[in-house]
C-alpha cells in the first residue's frame, strides 16, 4: 500500500470515530428548556441544578474538543488528497 492510502485510512478512521463521539456527546447534553420542570412536576433542587451545569459544562468542553479534532482531520485529509502524489 502507498503512504497516501495508509494515511487516508488512518485519518478517515479517526474522522469517523470523532463524528460518532460528537453525536454521542451532543445527545447526552440536556436541553435548555427553562421552566418545564415545574410544569411536568419535576422540582429541581439546588444540587441537581449545579450537577446538571457541571455535567453540561463538561460535555460542552468535550464537544468543542471533538469538533476541533474533526475539523483538523477534514483539513488533513483534503491536504493529503490534494498535495500527495
Amino acid at each position: 500500500m502507498e503512504l497516501k492510502t495508509i494515511l487516508q485510512l488512518i485519518l478517515g478512521s479517526i474522522l469517523i470515530l470523532c463524528a460518532v463521539a460528537i453525536i454521542i456527546v451532543i445527545i447526552l447534553q440536556e436541553g435548555h428548556d427553562a421552566g418545564l420542570g415545574a410544569i411536568t412536576g419535576g422540582a429541581d433542587t439546588f444540587f441537581s441544578k449545579n450537577k446538571a451545569r457541571s455535567v453540561d459544562a463538561f460535555l460542552a468542553r468535550w464537544t468543542k474538543g471533538f469538533a476541533a479534532v474533526f475539523i483538523v482531520m477534514v483539513i488533513a485529509l483534503n491536504a493529503i488528497d490534494r498535495f500527495m502524489a
